[in-house]
């Protein structure tokens, strides 16, 4: 059960990104930023990807809280790298445009507009991961 346990760890965490001691969610939607350009240039792998890492959050994302004994803990970010890859889906490779995308994201993030407010309270890996893909 522990591997269990370090393999959830490191995936909710997003490879540990989300122990950065302050704004995880930030470095963590960076880090889609950086994902975004690595598999951009192929549309099937970036929605393959994409589609992988939404899956992954639904299922490991509610035993997180599980571990981590809260609701939505702040260590858990694969939401943000899920929620960053689709704000990209649709843009192209444009600096400016992924950094408006990235301002936008953490703005709705944070300030959490119908109904991704309502949806945050959901129970379990729906209310980690559907704020974030609203």
């Amino acid at each position: 059960m522990k591997t269990s346990r370090s393999v959830v760890k490191f995936l909710s965490t997003f490879l540990y990104i989300g122990y950065i001691p302050v704004v995880p969610g930030t470095f963590a939607s960076l880090a889609g930023i950086l994902l975004f350009y690595l598999v951009k240039g192929n549309t099937a792998v970036y929605l393959g990807f994409t589609l992988t890492v939404i899956i992954l959050g639904f299922l490991i994302s509610g035993r997180a809280e599980d571990i981590f004994k809260k609701k939505d803990p702040r260590q858990v970010v694969i939401d943000e790298i899920a929620g960053m890859l689709l704000s990209l889906i649709f843009l192209p490779c444009d600096a400016r445009l992924v950094i408006i995308a990235f301002i936008i994201f953490r703005i709705l993030d944070a300030l959490k507009p119908f109904p991704a407010g309502r949806l945050e309270k959901r129970p379990g890996g729906i209310g980690i991961m559907m704020d974030d893909i609203v």
